[in-house]
């Protein structure tokens, strides 16, 4: 067991480690939705917007938060997690403060970048640690119940901005100091229960590898380069996969207020459907991936390919009710439950030398993503005058990307044949 410079760590610290991430993945996750649902009421206090306005909300928060992939790993293991940890969300904290004192658009923007940068360290050092600390036999289930954070943030933080601003009428600022209050809780809970150690032992995107796929690696193919096909593929799989499922983050609240009629309460509510299944699809699969593992891409070829009916699916849903059980579908069987798969196939090609690198770029593709996709579709909103169009263009790049990977995956088993 490894040591803190205050002695020897509790027999459970892996579960305090475990808890503590959970929270920090609910946390920016409650931010990460809390905007969306409520664009129509920020614009009624800093004054009107274009669609592509609003959706640069999101990217500068993405902008920041992709900024910091590479270097946050860096900045681990050179210091260690909790000396990153604090100081990364003491920015987050300042950045929301920011937002909810804005008396512009462009100091929004300022605080969503603010806010990027600060949650820009929270990846590496997540899983870093539970690579650390959490028992071999444990790390499947510990990273379930930290990714599972996500989806917790994202029911709360939608159905609360529903809630407060929009059914109760609270000043959208409410719910931004509601936030900035969980991430102030957060940093006291980091200073008090977790123990600086170096961040030698964990690594970041290493750790998280292990964390995703504790089995062996030495499976990765030979060649050193990073930039190899197999993995471009992957790359660029993941940029797709991602730009959907953030395209639907950012612009659905939204859309479901202006094109489908559904408004107040039942905006966060529908949305969060996608959370409410995200969990156990992501543990299913991951599951059934480790059991054939030779059938890797076969799953994520069938992951990709549902997610792109479901999204355009989505287009046509006539009520509340069919397009909630939609995005229950979508989140069993998109951007979640496909994670963990994709991780590990990324894994199996890498190189043993460059694994951290490899995941680094991979995850910097999936993020770039994000920054391009809410002001791309507010953009697109403005000049159709529709966000469906947004959507479709989401779910065309989707298939795209996994036509190319499938291609590629069966060309690659022809040649080894």
């Amino acid at each position: 067991m490894p040591t803190s410079d205050n002695g020897a760590l509790p027999a459970n610290y892996w579960k305090r480690v475990v808890f503590t991430f959970c929270m920090g993945w609910t946390v920016i996750w409650v931010y990460r939705s809390m905007l969306s649902p409520i664009y129509p009421e920020i614009q009624a206090s800093i004054g009107a917007q274009t669609n592509s306005a609003m959706g640069l909300i999101a990217s500068c928060y993405f902008f920041g938060y992709t900024l910091l992939q590479i270097p946050s790993g860096f900045l681990v293991d050179r210091f260690g997690q909790k000396k990153v940890l604090i100081p990364g969300f003491i920015v987050f904290f300042l950045g929301v403060v920011v937002i909810a004192l804005a008396k512009s658009i462009g100091g929004i923007y300022l605080g969503a970048v603010l806010a990027g940068v600060g949650c820009g360290v929270d990846y590496g050092a997540a899983f870093s640690m539970t690579a650390q600390h959490v028992p071999p036999a444990k790390k499947g289930l510990a990273t379930a119940i930290v990714n599972s954070g996500s989806a917790l943030g994202m029911i709360i933080g939608m159905n609360a901005a529903s809630l407060l601003v929009k059914t109760l009428r609270f000043p959208w600022q409410t719910m931004v100091m509601v936030s900035a209050a969980l991430i102030f809780l957060q940093v006291l809970w980091f200073v008090f229960a977790l123990r600086s150690t170096d961040g030698s032992a964990g690594g970041g995107p290493v750790a998280s590898a292990s964390a995703v796929e504790p089995r062996s690696l030495a499976g990765g193919d030979g060649g050193g380069s990073i930039f190899r096909p197999s993995l471009l593929l992957c790359y660029l799989l993941y940029f797709t996969t991602c730009y959907a499922y953030y395209l639907i983050v950012a612009w659905l609240p939204n859309f479901l207020a202006a094109e489908r009629g559904i408004s107040g309460g039942m905006i966060g509510l529908v949305v969060s459907m996608i959370a409410v299944t995200a969990v156990p699809g992501g543990l299913f699969f991951a599951h059934l991936s480790d059991k054939k593992r030779e059938q890797k891409g076969k799953i994520i070829i069938f992951l990709e390919i549902s997610a792109f009916v479901l999204i355009g699916v989505s287009m046509f849903a006539p009520n509340a009710v069919s397009l909630s059980v939609i995005l229950l579908l979508y989140g069993f069987l998109g951007k979640m439950a496909v994670d963990p798969v994709l991780i590990s196939f990324v894994v199996d090609k890498a190189s043993k030398a460059k694994i951290a690198t490899t995941l680094g770029m991979f995850n910097f593709f999936g993020m770039s993503s994000s920054v391009v996709a809410p002001a791309l579709t507010g953009y697109i909103i403005d000049r159709t005058g529709s966000g469906v169009w947004g959507f479709y263009l989401g779910a065309a790049l989707l298939l795209a990307g996994t036509m190319l990977f499938a291609l590629f995956n069966r060309a690659s088993k022809i040649a080894a044949a």
